[in-house]
């Protein structure tokens, strides 16, 4: 039984965020921009890019060509 309470501490360190990496929300995000055709930028989208939406909570932002 006590494996058992190990293995749950586990699993949840283990989803816990890592700084700099954002976590599973993070990895969500980035995902469903590239499904939409985006990039993930670090400060801002080039000029022939318009931002449809974020890669992570912070300042990231999605970015595609314009259409």
């Amino acid at each position: 039984m006590r494996v058992l309470y190990l293995l749950g501490v586990l699993l949840f360190l283990f989803s816990m965020p890592v700084p700099g990496r954002g976590g599973l929300i993070g990895a969500a995000q980035r995902y469903y921009c590239r499904i939409r055709g985006g990039r993930c930028a670090l400060l801002s989208c080039l000029p022939s890019e318009e931002q449809i939406g974020r890669c992570s909570l912070r300042s990231r932002k999605c970015c595609r060509r314009r259409k």
